[in-house]
Order: C-alpha cells, then structure tokens, then sequence
C-alpha cells in the first residue's frame, strides 16, 4: 500500500525513466472496445463489462505527475501521464524474441508506458515551488519516453513516438529541450535517424553531446519467415551436461526468430552534439549498454552476439565488454563471456566471469568488476567464494587487476565514497546472512573490517543504508558529515526503523570509526509516516556541514495523500513543495489499523485492517470480509513474527487493488503475513500446506473474534503466488473461505520442474512436496466457489496462461463451482482499461454472488455465445460470459494474454 508514494518520484538521478500507469487511478481514455454499463450487475449480453460507479470513480481518478529534481536541484520536472491505455495499444503487433517483447513498428520495447507532457518549476530561495513552464515544440499528441537530464542540468533529450492512423506506433525520434526557454527541438537535422529502444537508448556523454543507439540507415525489411523449413527443430545434448532452467517464456524458436532478433535488436552507435553535428561510431551490434567514464574519455560498451539460445533469454547470451574512446576508437577488450545456460537453479548462483563490469565513481576512469571463484554453483563449498578486482581503463604494461576484497558470501554491490572509503556488501539466501565491510579502496595498509553482520530477515536490526550524494561528474557518491567542534567524520543512514509498532523511518549521524550514532531526524509516531527520500544539499565534491543540510522527504497519513518537503538544518525548517488532492475523497474517512495476532504455533502475525467510512460494528454488525495477501519464506520464527509496515502509510489504492471493495462496504484483511518457515536445515515448503492453513485460521479468528467480519463471509484473493495460495486454501481450508479469486497464478507444480519461487530442489529431488503443494493436484478437494483470472500472453517464469486453463479444466472435471476469465492481450499484470474495469466488474460480481447469501445468483445468467469466460458450478449449470483482466505475481511467475474464444 506504500506504493503510492514510489510511484509519483523518479529516483533524484539523470533519468526520468517510465514509470507503469497500471499502478495508479488513472482517468477513462478511449477505446476501441465497447464496454457495458451493469449496475446491476449481470446482464444478458456479451463484450467487457464495466465495475459499479462506485469502483468506477476510484480507478478513473487522474493520475498524479511523476517528479524529477535538476542534478543542481533548482528545479523540479512534472511528468504528466495518461489514464489507464486502452486495449488497442495491446493489441498492437508485437516480436516474441529471446524474452523481450518488441513493437516491430517503433523498433522498441512493445507496452511501453509513457509520458504526455513534461512541465518545469523552479525551486525558490524559501523551498517553495515557483510557476509551471511547459517543454513545447514537439507534436502535439507525442508520447514521451526516456526523459533525461544533461549533467549540468541546462537540458533534457527524451524520445517522442506517435500512433498511426493503422494502430502502429511510429518510431522514436530522439529531441532536446532548452531548460531556460522551454523550447524543444529534434536532436538529429535528419529525419531518417531512428531510435533504436530494444535495449539501451542514449546516454550523454558531456553536457552537449549524447550517444544514441540508431537503427542503423541501411537496415532494410525485416527478414521473411521460409514457408517451408529448412529442416526439423533439433535440440542435442549428446555432451551430457547438466543444465536446468527455470520455465522462461518468450524464447526464440528457430533460426528465423534468431535473424528477426538480430534486425530490431541490432545499433549502430551515433554521437550527436546539440550543434546538429554527428558522426557514426563502431560497428553495428547488439549492444545492451553504453556507459562513458566519470571523466568523459571513456565509454564502456557492452553487447550480445551468437551464438544464441533457445532454452534461455537473452541475459545469458553471449556478452562481450569493451573499452571504447568517446570517440569510438577500441582501447581493449574487457571480457567475453560465452553462453551461459548452465547456471544452477539454486539461490546465489550466478554466471562464470566478470560480471557487475562498472565505473568507480569517485574516480575519473577506473573499472571494477566481481568474479566468482566457486564456477557460480551456489553448492559448492569454497572460501573466498567472490573476489573483486580493479584497475584503471588503460593499465601500464604487465600491471595485473588489483584485488579490492575478498568474500566468503555473494557479492552484493558496493557504495563508494573516496580513496579511503567504500562499503562492499555480501549475502547468502540460504542462511540469510548479511554482511557490510568497510574497505579502503587505495590505503593497502588498512584492512577490511566489517561493519554490520546480521541476519536479512531482521528488520529490527537493519542499521539503513547511507546516503548519497551527486558528483560534479553525475555519479554518486556515499556523502561524508561534518559537525561543530567535531574533527569525526560521519556518514548519514537512512532507515525504515522497523519495530514492534511499526516502521519509524530514521536519519542517523554515524560514526564510522568508532560506531557510535545520533538520531537527527525521526518520522512523526503518532499520526504520520514520513520517510527521507534524498539528498539536496550536495553541490559540492567536500564533506558536507551538518547545519548546511537540506534533504527531501515525503510525509503521508491513514487519510492524507503523500506530499513532498524540504528540510533545512541546523533548525529543521520544513517548506511542502506539492500539494496534491486526494485521489479518491470519498475513501478519505476509511478505517486503517495495522493488527497483530498469533499463529497456533506461537508465531505472531500482523495483517492491515481497513473498514469502509461510516462503518460501526455496533450498529452495522460483521460485513463480508475480503483477505488478500501473499506467502513469504523465511528461516526462523522470530524473523517471520516482526512487523514490517507502519499503521500509519497512506492506503494507496491501484487500479486492481482489493481495497476497491472498501467501496462496495466490505472489510479488506490486507497482507496478513503467511510465513512459511524452514528453520535450521528444515525446508520451509516441506510444511507448506501445515502453515498457510494455520496462518489463514489465524487471520480469519482475528477478524471474526474482532466483530468485523461475518464467518461465513469471508473470500480469499492473491495474484501470481498469492494465486496459488488462494488455491490451496480453497482445497485445503473450506471452512475458513466463502470463495476465492486468484489472478495470474501456477497451480501445477509439474509444470515448473527446475524451481519456482524460491524452491531450489527440482521435482526429481522434492516430489512430494512439488504434488502435495500442487492445488492442481487437489482440485477434486475444492468445492467452495473460484474465480481464475489470467492475462492470455502472461510471460512471467513459471505462471504461463496453461497453469489456469488445466486448473479450471480439472475443476470442471470434479464440479466445482469455478468461472475462468481469459484477458485478450494481457501479460502478467494486467494495463489496459477493458481489462481492469472487466476483471473489477468480474470480482465483484464474484463477491456479490458468493459472499452476501442475500444475493441473487440466479439473476447473473448470461447466455452469450461469444464467451472469453465459462463456469461450471456443482449442480452442472453453466453460465458464460465474455472476459477479460489481469494481475501480477512474484519475480518467478508470468505475464499472459489471449483472445476472445469459448472454454464450454
């Protein structure tokens, strides 16, 4: 629910990348599919279906502006967005090559989000906001992508793109924009030179020179699919070699699929200067990555080549890394990795080589990289399992990589400070461990010693990380603090403050020599959460004074919209800096309160408890309860008992969020923790089942003893992994849930046999847990009513759309009471405005009929022909219904879509 806030900031750095809009309210956009206005419900009649007004009004409010600060911070960009798109910008053609979607028209990435309009206000001496200035001079209806700042913060590049009049997106063309005037202008006089967007798109170089990736001018039509092949499709491992892959999605099939990845994916590298002079550099390529040096001599130039894979995305092809000369000459080759389909499934393996290649910076063009001593499988044993190497870009003859450090654990980045100080950070999944080290990058005479070492899932003891600031380069830099009377240096940490109460959001001054600390700033307990976004007061390459701090921070409540502040030091000045409305005011009165209960078992839990406005348990007695929530893994039972959270966070409500139904008077269990633990040498899925259910017992006393929630009217929901818990309890609780619905989930674990989530054993090494886990393997326990959504071209590892068609086919096939909604050009997480409004209309009638017994089943038939959806209830009668919608789920589960088509 936190995510209201994320979602309206850019991350204070160059670039203002795109930010999802299927996240937020969005207003109604055109569409080219008819939707039908049911209040009441379930009306005969076939096409997408529109929520109640109620619902409606909420997921329509507009969307708020995405912020960027200047890299001087003076001035504050408004990236203004669209409403929800609509479903004929999905159903645009669209590549499935080597798992990247590809709009063939833009040559870019297919489903991009983007930007409408781009305002410009400047940051007054007093911290407050001065009037807006528009960017004009680009075509009036332009999509905007990849905004970013010039390091001097003097001008912005981005890309504009338009929809033709055949529902084909134009490609992009790269434009500039003066701060000052406001005036924007194509970067390239030509107007044959393309952006090509598949991978990288353009970087500056300096403050007026940008390196763009073109589609290269003498690119002709794409490659024509043979009518006949060549031959059949041959896979071989005749070597026996042991390679196991999750179920990716979206992988090139064939020889043709390789030559049309190679047409949209190859560059040809041009620098261009905001003087209209330009020249070509490098070959064409596959290149994934440019990144010019701090001191802008160098550029390091990463990319693919074949040969390619058919079982693994394009992450894992081939890579090369070199150093180029800014202007294109090849100092050296840095690394070139071969194929990498063998890397193990199991957690903290990784691929053989360099890898993490990236610039120090806080050094003008010295490189550091990570390479891994244990061949990247996880299992074996060896000590250091990671070294980190460095060296400037052009090393003297015969000089060797110097080592930085050495680490037991898996790398896991590092935040640099200066020659004296850097912290270099390591993890291990399986144990949770964590360790931050502080190092000297150049004083070989002091060794590394560690800092923290503490257990990840701890949050009560996270330290918070340190701040940083901006370089005069554009890079960033761990921020060094000065004090009054003080020669210590200290650094700033920036914390949730997770406790029993809830997360307290901290600011400490640390002392990194002798670890003491001094809270500076704290979040308000009572009423507020307010949390430190940034750094604003470092326009300097010196250690900054603790009484000339200035830094950026947010502060929301239960009812009260984020809003953005700036503080000074040394008196802790607050100036509010937005102030913007309330996104859906007729919530503004909900009942927010974070609740903490115990498991059986004696583990505690907590869960967000929302009730509608005006509610009064005296008066209004239980209401339907809807629970949502998702499993999480942990290794020990303390860890798993602590709260994560603040009672205090603004409830941000998206576009397929269950707090909709708040709405329709029903009171939402929110996130109540479903800990799954495996302690010690336990694995946590071997009890699975044992404690989703007993943590789901929990949750449903809690509310019940609490007066809320009426028994028997309380529905479970999930998407992705939180659709495969829904699922289970279905099969293996009926006594705690009315009904349930389940978004974008997996239900056979058959299906994914190399791992899912975070289970590292295959299904040869763990079968019973992999089938006793299985809800498909279960579905002649189900009997309690079960809506599946599911996006027709969900791409996510692990959730493609099969898992739901078999799933609904095995519940038919035993009677259950379930319903199959098929989303037509849906992924994962479902965008388009038919979609959401259909999948929202779909719950809520779902809820409606299966959780109020006063409800009239009987009035939602629907005897349309043409039915995306089908359900089958337990006395045979089948209802249909033409469908639609989607949600999302975790890193390991997938994103579908489909066509309109019957399942009877």
């Amino acid at each position: 629910m936190a995510s209201s806030r994320l979602a309206t900031l850019v991350p204070l750095c160059s670039s203002a990348a795109e930010h999802s809009v299927a996240d937020s309210g969005a207003s109604p956009s055109p569409s080219s599919s008819p939707a039908q206005d049911d209040e009441d419900d379930f009306v005969t009649g076939s096409g997408y279906r529109l929520p109640p007004k109620e619902i409606r009004d909420i997921v329509d409010a507009p969307p708020l502006p995405v912020l960027s600060f200047s890299p001087h911070r003076d001035k504050i960009l408004f990236l203004k967005r669209r409403a929800l798109p609509p479903l004929s910008d999905l159903a645009k053609p669209e590549e499935k090559l080597a798992g990247v979607r590809i709009d063939g028209n833009s040559n870019s990435r297919s489903r991009m989000s983007f930007y409408t309009g781009i305002g410009i206000h400047g940051l007054l001496d007093d911290g407050s906001l001065g009037p807006e200035k528009e960017i004009f001079g680009y075509p009036e209806g332009a999509k905007i992508n990849f905004v970013t700042w010039s390091r001097d913060g003097r001008h912005l590049a981005f890309a504009i793109r338009f929809d033709e009049e055949d529902n084909t997106s134009s490609k992009l063309t790269v434009w500039v924009a003066d701060i000052e005037s406001g005036k924007a202008r194509p970067l390239f006089n030509s107007p044959d030179v393309y952006l090509n967007a598949i991978f990288e798109s353009f970087v500056w170089v300096n403050d007026s020179t940008l390196l763009v990736c073109t589609i290269p001018l003498s690119r002709g039509k794409p490659p024509r699919k043979p009518l006949v092949p060549a031959g059949p499709k041959i896979q071989s491992n005749e070597q026996q070699n042991v390679i196991q892959v999750r179920t990716y999605q979206d992988l090139l099939k064939d020889e043709y699929d390789a030559d049309l990845f190679d047409y949209y994916a190859t560059s040809q590298l041009v620098l261009a200067s905001l003087d209209g002079t330009f020249k070509l550099i490098g070959p064409p390529a596959l290149y994934t990555s440019i990144d010019p040096s701090p001191d802008e001599k160098y550029v390091m130039v990463t990319s693919i080549h074949r040969p390619y894979s058919f079982i693994v995305p394009c992450g894992r092809f081939p890579k090369k890394v070199e150093l180029w000369t800014t202007e294109g000459k090849v100092v050296r080759e840095i690394c070139n990795l071969p194929l990498a389909e063998d890397i193990p499934i199991v957690s903290n393996s990784v691929r053989k080589g360099k890898r993490s290649v990236n610039w120090r910076p806080d050094k003008q063009s010295t490189l550091y990289w990570v390479e891994t001593q244990d061949g990247g499988d996880a299992k074996v044993e060896v000590s250091p399992r990671d070294i980190i190497y460095m060296e400037p870009a052009e090393p003297l003859n015969g000089e060797q990589p110097e080592i930085l450090h050495k680490l037991d654990l898996r790398y896991g980045g590092i935040s640099w400070c200066d020659e004296s100080l850097a912290l270099v950070y390591e993890s291990w999944y399986k144990t949770r461990k964590t360790r931050t080290w502080v190092v000297a990058p150049d004083q070989k005479d002091v060794g590394p010693q560690i800092l923290f070492d503490r257990s990840s899932e701890d949050v009560y003891s996270d330290p918070g990380s340190p701040m940083m600031r901006r370089t005069a380069a554009g890079t960033y830099v761990i921020a060094k603090i000065k004090k009054d009377g003080d020669d210590n240096t200290y650094l700033l940490l920036n914390g949730m403050g997770a406790t029993p109460e809830g997360n307290i959001p901290f600011l400490d001054l640390f002392d990194i020599e002798t670890g003491s600390k001094e809270r500076i700033w704290e979040s308000d307990k009572e009423k507020y959460y307010e949390t430190v976004i940034a750094l604003m007061s470092d326009q300097t390459d010196s250690t900054l004074h603790l009484n000339q701090l200035k830094i950026l921070t947010s502060k929301e409540s239960k009812t009260e919209n984020t809003q953005y502040f700036l503080q000074f030091w040394p008196e802790k000045r607050r100036v509010q800096i937005t102030n913007f409305p309330h996104p859906y005011p007729q919530l503004q009165s909900l009942h927010k309160e974070m609740i903490r209960y115990e498991r059986k078992d004696g583990v505690q839990l907590t869960a967000t408890l929302y009730l509608p406005p005006g509610y009064d348990p005296s008066v209004d007695g239980p209401l339907p309860c809807l629970v949502w929530s998702y499993p999480g893994e942990f290794k020990s039972k303390d860890a798993a008992g602590q709260v994560r959270g603040s009672p205090n966070e603004f409830a941000g409500i998206g576009a397929t969020s269950p707090l909709l139904w708040l709405a329709r008077r029903f009171a939402i269990l929110s996130g109540p923790t479903i800990p799954i633990i495996g302690e010690g040498e336990e694995e946590a899925n071997d009890r699975y089942v044992e404690q989703l259910v007993a943590s789901a017992e929990a949750a449903v006393e809690e509310v019940v003893r609490r007066g809320v929630a009426h028994p028997n009217k309380i529905a479970v929901g999930g998407h992705s992994y939180g659709a495969f818990m829904t699922a289970n309890l279905l099969a293996h609780a009926p006594h705690l849930f009315c009904c349930g619905v389940a978004r974008s989930g997996a239900y056979n674990r058959t299906l994914t046999p190399f791992g899912f989530q975070n289970e590292d054993r295959t299904l040869w090494e763990a079968t019973n847990t992999y089938v006793e886990m299985s809800p498909f393997m279960s579905a002649n326990k189900i009997k309690k009513p079960i809506l599946l959504i599911h996006g027709e071209e969900d791409n996510n590892s692990g959730t493609l759309t099969l898992q739901s068609d078999r799933f609904f086919t095995a519940l038919k096939g035993h009677g259950a009471l379930c319903r199959l909604v098929i989303l037509p050009y849906e992924s994962h997480g479902y965008s388009a405005r038919e979609s959401i409004m259909h999948v929202l209309w779909e719950t809520d009638r779902w809820l409606r009929n299966y959780c109020e017994p006063n409800y009239d089943v009987s009035s939602s038939k629907d005897t349309s022909r043409n039915s995306t959806t089908s359900i089958n209830s337990e006395n045979e009668k089948a209802l249909s219904a033409s469908g639609g919608g989607a949600a999302h789920e975790s890193s390991e589960f997938g994103e579908l879509l489909c066509t309109p088509r019957s399942l009877l």
